[in-house]
């Protein structure tokens, strides 16, 4: 590898820039409907709600944005990916705006490039490790012949050097996620041609050959195999080592999916288990946690509805939806609190939800907007997410917590025309990645960092932060707990919101039936 790219390194200036908003006073508070607030709590809703907002640039181009999977870690370092001046030579069949991007890693106020494997090569993050160590994936400058799209190969980012992890063979390798034990999981192309495609199920391309999930650890890459069918992915390992994704069961072309059935799985003890499904033909995984549960989304019988499941010690569950026929579940934290988007009765609208200890409660949605979706929680059950028209249109980010949903624009500094867009991730610190946009559309990673007192980051004037107080910082808006029901019919709801989120989660099959 080349020298520069073993120890490359951008600092950037950082925008910093700081909000407080006060918010307890001006409002009353929406109660989950299965639990009694503690007086405790409700002393410390009265606290003033501060964070230090941190616009993480780029190298040069227009973008930036967090990883897909784990864009913080505990430790309060980031990452992601942003772009540099330099057009992409693949384009189109590029990453994002068609600008050579590479990875960032933002650590104590710096901007670092990692780089990418050796040529003009762009690829992005997908996790990171408590250490700090990542994994994703780089382009490696060869175009395959079958696909026409440039290949790329699954990578470590660790101690200043890019590692390649192989391939199984085929032209594209795929890491999904890391542990701290540096155990990577994901998917790798052999050379066998394939008829079915489950990247849609993957987070991929489109593949020509089959697909496997794989584990990788000290240099070494074990084939996972598959569920009976010819392809599987690996998208979560948790600090056990268990690793769960998707894999067919089959090759038998089902008549409303056109695809072979699709199951997740567990893999643990150097075996694969079915995790089974809620009667459909397609169910899928989209979280996994330190304590081994899985949630996710399966079709049900007759492939015409959907609800979020949760898997737990051999028992799938499924937990329904706010009235509706669909939903999915995104996110779940080691206490087993689950976090998704369902909809409503007649599937009007689609609503972010928390379910916890056997009951889906509704988060409500800001003002002015009727759809929502809660896309991560963390151990202090603070959930982020997006609230957006149900019929398209802009979204905005949320916090939710202790009843109360905020919008994350409210702590933008006066003056700015940045637009929080999604909340990516919350950890366990309460820090926040989000996805901000600029009027003339430009993409923007930024932190939203908590601070509880004056003296802890917010007024640092060392540091070159500043403040705006509440009189002059932009108002918040909290959530309702009764959304108003709109003249959406349920193709439109789905349609939109398949638009919007059917490049990461499972959305219902079309309402004519026909396949995806």
């Amino acid at each position: 590898m080349k020298k520069q790219m073993e120890q490359s390194m951008k600092s950037k200036t950082l925008t910093y820039m700081t909000a407080i908003s006060f918010f307890a006073a001006l409002v009353s508070p929406v109660q989950l409907a299965a639990q009694e607030r503690s007086e405790q709590q409700g002393q410390q809703e009265q606290k003033h709600l501060r964070y230090e907002l941190v616009e993480i640039g780029t190298f040069g181009g227009p973008t930036s944005a967090f990883s897909a999977i784990h864009s913080l870690n505990n430790q309060g370092v980031a990452t992601g990916q942003a772009d540099t001046g330099i057009p992409d030579p693949f384009a189109p069949n590029c990453f994002g705006d068609c600008f050579v991007q590479h990875t960032f890693k933002w650590e104590h106020g710096v901007l670092t490039d990692l780089g990418m494997l050796p040529g003009v090569n762009s690829g992005n993050p997908n996790d990171m490790n408590a250490k700090g160590v990542i994994t994703g994936i780089s382009q490696n400058g060869v175009i395959d012949p079958v696909t026409g799209f440039p290949e790329f190969d699954a990578v470590v980012w660790k101690d200043g050097q890019i590692i390649d992890l192989g391939t199984f063979g085929g032209a594209f390798t795929y890491a999904s996620a890391i542990n701290d034990q540096d155990q990577v999981v994901g998917f790798s192309l052999n050379t066998t041609p394939d008829s079915f495609d489950l990247g849609d199920f993957c987070m991929a391309f489109p593949t020509a050959t089959q697909m496997r999930a794989f584990i990788w650890q000290s240099d070494v890459m074990q084939d996972l195999g598959t569920l009976g069918g010819t392809d599987s992915c690996a998208l979560w390992v948790n600090q056990r080592g268990q690793t769960a994704g998707n894999s067919f069961t089959n090759s038998v072309v089902n008549s409303v999916t056109g695809l072979p059935t699709i199951h997740p799985f567990l893999w643990e003890h150097r075996k694969m288990l079915d995790l089974g499904s809620l009667g459909g033909t397609i169910s899928v995984a989209s979280w996994l946690n330190n304590r081994g549960q899985v949630v996710g989304a399966s079709y049900l019988a007759g492939d015409q509805g959907q609800h979020p499941f949760l898997w737990d010690r051999g028992w799938l569950t499924d937990l329904g939806t706010l009235g509706g026929s669909f939903g999915f579940a995104t996110s779940l934290s080691d206490s087993g609190d689950i976090v998704g988007g369902a909809t409503n009765q007649n599937d009007q609208v689609f609503l972010a939800f928390v379910w916890r200890n056997g009951v889906m409660t509704a988060l409500g949605t800001l003002q002015g907007y009727d759809c929502s979706l809660a896309t991560k929680i963390n151990s202090r059950g603070g959930i982020v997410g997006s609230s957006f028209p149900c019929g398209g249109g802009p979204s905005r980010a949320f916090l939710w917590q202790d009843g109360l949903m905020i919008d994350l624009n409210g702590f933008v500094p006066p003056g700015s025309d940045l637009k929080l867009v999604e909340a990516n991730f919350i950890n366990d610190r309460g820090e926040i990645s989000v996805q901000g946009t600029l009027p003339n559309g430009e993409g923007r990673a930024v932190l939203l960092i908590p601070c509880e007192e004056a003296t802890n980051g917010c007024h640092n004037a060392t540091k070159g932060r500043t403040a705006a107080t509440f009189s002059n910082s932009a108002p918040f808006t909290q959530a309702t707990a009764t959304v108003t029901e709109t003249s959406h019919t349920p193709i439109e709801t789905v349609s939109s919101l398949r638009t919007r989120f059917g490049h990461r989660y499972l959305l219902p099959v079309p309402a004519n039936g026909q396949p995806r």
